[in-house]
């Protein structure tokens, strides 16, 4: 998740919580801002996680390290560093995962969860940014930040 805008840019799904579950999931976000006409330079972003096992690889740090990415671990036990996440997984949980069950296969879980991710960043209004969605939130701030600036000679 974009903190800046609560958008979701990147998410994997797997029945296991290995390392390339993040992978997966940090290249879609990649993908996606490229795709969108915003990709992003090295040195500039900041990818924050709590210390589970699957942040801690070194086949995530040496991934994060050649992309520029830095890595912000929150210390085991408390959710501080990586707070905005844990409140939209306990979203996703609430409002799609505890509902559908019984899930019975893979495929299952990962459309629901395209559509819910969808839904999330299109159409629920987001208080944090102003009651809009987060793809109309980083429009408008997008629109707004390259408008030309008009200029007087005197």
């Amino acid at each position: 998740m974009d903190t800046f805008s609560r958008r979701i840019v990147g998410w994997s799904a797997s029945t296991s919580k290995e390392t390339r579950l993040v992978l997966d999931a940090l290249e879609m976000a990649l993908w996606q801002r490229d795709r969108d006409g915003f990709p992003y330079e090295h040195g500039e972003l900041i990818h924050h996680s709590d210390a589970g096992s699957q942040y801690t690889s070194f086949a995530l740090a040496e991934h994060l390290d050649r992309a520029g990415i830095a890595a912000s671990i929150g210390s085991v036990g408390d959710a501080y560093d990586n707070t905005p996440m844990e409140s939209t997984i306990g979203l996703f949980k609430t409002e799609l995962i505890k509902p559908g069950r019984p899930w019975k296969t893979l495929s299952q879980v990962e459309l629901a969860t395209a559509e819910w991710v969808d839904w999330y960043c299109h159409r629920r209004l987001h208080g944090e940014i102003g009651h809009v969605p987060p793809v109309e939130y980083e429009t408008n701030h997008y629109m707004e930040s390259t408008k030309p600036q008009v200029t007087t000679a005197i």
